[in-house]
């Protein structure tokens, strides 16, 4: 398999913070990405603003299309909208890595919590959505604001990215270590995305409660 720089990088739900400061990190690392929303000109505006700042080969077009471009395909999509969305990119989607993002969280006047999930996580409901794809977990635990700022030059942070397909993992460790200062750090099978969802619900506790953009580091590796 060809390395990340030789690939394009799809981000569905691009135009949101996460998908977004993601995105302006691997152009600005000079990868080429395409955004993907459910419009089109939404996409592409979002596109044309993450190119400016970052200095990248930016594009954005619909949700398919993004899909049937891109080598590589981030899910930083709402999760209200997580099945529909995938259910209706499975053919574009099949035969490529698909990493998913989303992190299943409800929110009430005592914080952030984890939602139950049917099939145990959503990066296991897009398994089952997929069957076609090389389906994997990472990115959950990324400040969207750390990201986002160019003038952090290296983030601290390591990335967890789960997955079944060993070859597929390694390929999402690699696009992790594209951004400066962060580690992907293989984490276990998809079976395991659960907990990993789940904790950012602490994370955003522990950023709320300190006022600061923490992430994760793993020691001893």
């Amino acid at each position: 398999m060809a390395g990340v720089r030789e690939m394009t990088i799809g981000v569905l739900g691009g135009t949101g913070a996460q998908g977004r400061g993601l995105a302006i990190r691997w152009a600005n690392a000079g990868l080429k990405v395409v955004i993907g929303s459910r419009s089109a000109e939404r996409a592409q505006q979002a596109a044309a603003e993450i190119a400016e700042i970052s200095g990248g080969d930016v594009t954005g077009q619909d949700n398919a299309g993004c899909a049937a471009t891109a080598d590589i395909v981030l899910v930083a999509l709402p999760w209200d909208g997580h099945a529909a969305s995938l259910e209706s990119l499975r053919a574009e989607l099949a035969g490529k890595i698909v990493i998913d993002c989303v992190n299943p969280l409800g929110f009430d006047k005592k914080g952030p919590y984890a939602l139950p999930v049917e099939e145990g996580s959503a990066a296991q409901q897009a398994e089952a959505l997929l069957p076609d794809s090389r389906v994997t977990a990472a990115f959950h635990h990324v400040s969207a604001v750390t990201l986002a700022d160019l003038s952090v030059s290296d983030v601290d942070l390591d990335v967890l990215v789960l997955g079944d397909d060993r070859e597929a993992t390694d390929v999402v460790r690699e696009l992790a270590d594209v951004v400066p200062g962060v580690r992907g750090i293989y984490g276990g099978r998809l079976r395991n995305a659960h907990q990993v969802e789940a904790f950012t619900a602490n994370i955003i506790a522990i950023n709320r409660r300190y006022k600061a953009h923490a992430g994760l580091r793993i020691t001893d590796v």
